[in-house]
């Protein structure tokens, strides 16, 4: 049976102070909490990680980075490679979030790098995908994301794949406050489960978790997590809440 997973993505937020003081609430308040039958995700700034593994030694919650380098070592200033992550046991990666796309020119190509380089470490990736607003508008939302699947993700090996999460985001709800409905955000996450299914087969996409990434947060979260194909939800700005971002864990 797939796991529900919420990942928290903070993005370029909290002083190490502030950031401290959150993985510590939330650590501590998981301690009374059920959940086994779920995971739960932190991906803190780069700065923050070692900090938050070493408090995930003595909790339930796993960490994951924001984004990773295509290759494991080199003269690549500023970047962090998957071979330092590991050995601050990292477990997930967020690759091919939109912002990455939109500000930093990811591609296809680049992506699928990166995935590839997220696996020969050890890192489960969690890979993004979906469409800007024009392309919703013209009834391209499909066909935007099947392309994003087959050319970052559907490369690898069945083996591989099964490690991989998936994320769609609606790039027109991120950070707007506008998300997609409920019925908007199991009809491509279906969509999604029936494109891995056509490629990896019927066992495995109903084994892959799919999240839904697009201005979720605790009013919200039942209602979307309810639905049959959405698995969780890979949340940005009610993740830096620990009160708000726990309503959300316990939605399912």
């Amino acid at each position: 049976m797939r796991r529900k997973i919420v990942a928290g993505n903070w993005k370029m937020n909290k002083s190490f102070p502030d950031a401290e003081e959150l993985i510590a609430e939330i650590a501590d308040k998981l301690e009374s909490m059920d959940t086994g039958h779920q995971d739960v995700i932190l991906c803190p700034p780069y700065v923050y990680l070692e900090m938050a593994t070493d408090i995930a030694e003595d909790s339930v919650f796993s960490v994951g980075a924001q984004n990773m380098n295509e290759n494991d070592t080199g003269a690549y200033t500023g970047e962090i490679s998957g071979p330092m992550l590991t050995s601050m046991e990292v477990e997930y990666c967020i690759i091919g979030h939109s912002e990455r796309r939109k500000y930093y020119g990811e591609d296809h190509a680049l992506l699928a790098r990166k995935l590839d380089a997220a696996l020969r470490n050890g890192i489960r990736p969690i890979f993004c995908c979906g469409e800007v607003l024009p392309e919703r508008e013209a009834g391209r939302h499909f066909e935007v994301v099947k392309k994003q699947l087959e050319e970052s993700l559907f490369h690898l090996t069945a083996e591989q794949f099964q490690q991989a999460v998936i994320a769609y985001e609606p790039v027109w709800a991120i950070g707007t406050g506008v998300n997609a409905t409920p019925a908007q955000a199991q009809e491509m996450h279906a969509y999604i489960r029936e494109q891995v299914a056509l490629k990896y087969g019927e066992s495995m996409a109903s084994e892959t978790s799919i999240l839904y990434g697009g201005s979720c947060n605790a009013s919200n979260a039942r209602e979307l997590f309810s639905r049959a194909d959405v698995d969780g939800g890979l949340i940005g700005g009610a993740s830096l809440k620990a009160d708000e971002f726990l309503k959300i864990v316990t939605s399912f």
